[in-house]
């Protein structure tokens, strides 16, 4: 195993020169340090955290806090927020939380001593929670605004909005919205998006859940969704939208003939083969990699400042899924061979929410 020496030996500096190159690259030359990091990767040397943590105070690594692996929208932030972490000779240290309250604390006590900060996806704890962590040590959101931190979403109700929009222009009156996980800020902001829509005279949105966002529970949640009249679906996120195709397709329910189908991101089935589910497109990498900038300037800038934070747009993929409702005469809940029975009204024409 290399050692700094060997590496001191082969850039042609002293053990001092190669320890503040690795540990403080802006205090040497930058010939200097492409000498120091050539000759390090050369001969396959890495940092010892702890001995780099006991010179500097930092140890290199951050943490990131994420609800599961499955989505495929976390997962995308993950990647890019390690790419760049990798990039900047940063290391993260995932853990998983299971949208869990008590797992997302535990998680936080485990790892404060051993990171530098956090990056913290779609957490569910309080706000005050989170900004007495941020006074320990940095801390960056992603998929929730928490004031006084710095935090970075994606416009997701927007690009929902223009799918309901899309809609009514064909027609609909009747839209059922499929939610996401119990606690979700972002679901409630996107259900409070459509409960707007919904206020317009003769315009109803059925709201299902909260439900885990999964295929599973996507699937499961379908003849609760199509018992509401609905002439079309949104759902929370692409495996629920996943599920719920599935299971129209194992009832003989045609897409769009029978009903129409969207969902607020594209990230599960981005590739697959046959016609595109209408959705809205987050970038979700992006988000991964600015926190991970903003969460390295918070860790190397003593005074305190904080990055601001940013609202990513996104952009909406409109397909063939979307199509004009059937006739008035024919319109009602839709069987699982996909008949329509008589219309079951919502009177109060607003949207519902059965928690």
């Amino acid at each position: 195993m290399a050692r700094l020496e060997d590496v001191a030996r082969e850039a042609g500096v002293s053990a001092s020169t190669v320890s503040r190159a690795l540990s403080r690259p802006g205090m040497v030359a930058p010939a200097t340090l492409e000498r120091v990091r050539a000759a390090a990767d050369g001969l396959g040397f890495r940092v010892n955290p702890a001995a780099r943590a006991l010179i500097t105070g930092r140890t290199g690594f951050f943490a990131m806090l994420v609800p599961d692996l499955e989505n495929p929208f976390y997962a995308a932030s993950i990647a890019a927020a390690q790419d760049l972490a990798a990039q900047r000779e940063r290391r993260l240290l995932i853990a998983v939380t299971d949208g869990s309250a008590q797992r997302e604390q535990a998680a936080v006590h485990d790892l404060e001593e051993q990171v530098d900060g956090f990056i913290l996806l779609s957490p569910v704890a309080g706000t005050t929670e989170l900004k007495d962590l941020h006074r320990r040590k940095p801390v960056v959101v992603i998929n929730r605004k928490v004031p006084g931190l710095t935090s970075f979403t994606v416009d997701t109700p927007g690009g929902l909005a223009r799918i309901y929009d899309r809609l009514v222009e064909l027609g609909h009156t009747d839209v059922a919205y499929l939610a996401g996980p119990p606690g979700s800020w972002m679901d409630r902001r996107r259900r409070a998006t459509l409960a707007e829509h919904a206020g317009a005279p003769g315009l109803r949105v059925h709201i299902r859940g909260p439900v885990p966002p999964s295929f599973t529970e996507g699937a499961r949640a379908t003849a609760d969704l199509l018992a509401t009249g609905c002439t079309a679906i949104l759902a929370y996120n692409s495996l629920l939208a996943l599920g719920v195709m599935f299971e129209l397709g194992r009832c003989g329910v045609r897409v769009p003939h029978d009903i129409s189908v969207a969902a607020a991101d594209d990230m599960a089935f981005a590739g697959l083969p046959g016609e595109p589910i209408t959705a809205v497109h987050a970038p979700a990498p992006d988000l991964g990699r600015h926190a991970v900038a903003a969460l390295i300037e918070m860790a190397g800038d003593a005074s305190g400042r904080r990055p601001a934070g940013r609202t990513l747009p996104t952009t909406v993929r409109l397909t063939a899924t979307l199509a004009a409702p059937r006739s008035a005469g024919q319109a009602g809940p839709v069987t699982a061979g996909g008949e329509r029975t008589g219309r079951r009204d919502d009177p109060a024409g607003q949207a519902v929410d059965p928690r």
